[in-house]
């Protein structure tokens, strides 16, 4: 009689002390790593998240002397709110690419947004403007550009709307953002020290 396909992952006993120590050591690191990359916090959308990531400063600090600030965060605009499927797929694909260019140091200096980004953020500007762009008011003031929205994205006219002129990390030197807490726990500290 064949033996089952996981008899074969099983390993002998003079082995299993050792696999059992290795699989524990692999286990905290990943939780460790998990816990360094304060991944929790993506799952929200909490603006401060997005500083997680010293890079982003610049978008963070602009954005929070914008008129947005008041009534919608960074998911709000860079996100698609189609469905709560699609929502979180973008978060983790775009965190993920995120992730990888900031371990391998491969940011830009200059952020520019992706297609997708793009086509989220215009999706967004209509859900939450759909009044405005479809004021009689705008319309007849301006029809060449408020008439037919298909055309062309909002950004480019609004191009400052709300971050402002954000060329580059200097570009808001002597801005206040929130420093991310260290996630390394009190007694690893200490130990290092």
């Amino acid at each position: 009689m064949p033996k089952p396909f996981l008899h074969y992952l099983v390993p002998p006993d003079q082995w299993k002390f050792p696999v059992i120590v290795v699989l524990g050591i692999f286990a905290g690191l990943g939780l460790f790593v998990f816990h360094l990359a304060k991944v929790p916090s993506y799952l929200s959308d909490s603006p401060e998240t997005c500083v997680n990531c010293h890079i982003m400063a610049p978008q963070y600090a602009t954005w929070s002397h914008s008129a947005h600030r008041e009534v919608a965060n960074c998911n709000d605009c860079h996100v698609p709110h189609n469905n709560i499927a699609n929502h979180y797929y973008f978060k983790a694909m775009d965190g993920l690419r995120h992730s990888y260019m900031f371990t391998f140091r491969l940011e830009p200096q200059v952020i520019t947004i992706k297609q997708a980004g793009k086509d989220a953020v215009q999706n967004n500007c209509i859900r939450c403007h759909t009044q405005q762009i479809h004021d009689i008011k705008m319309t007849t003031m301006r029809p060449e550009f408020h008439a037919n929205i298909e055309d062309r994205y909002c950004v480019e006219c609004h191009r400052e709307t709300p971050h402002g002129t954000v060329n580059s990390i200097s570009s808001v030197p002597d801005a206040r953002v929130p420093v991310p807490t260290s996630p390394v726990p009190d007694w690893l500290r200490n130990i290092a020290q």
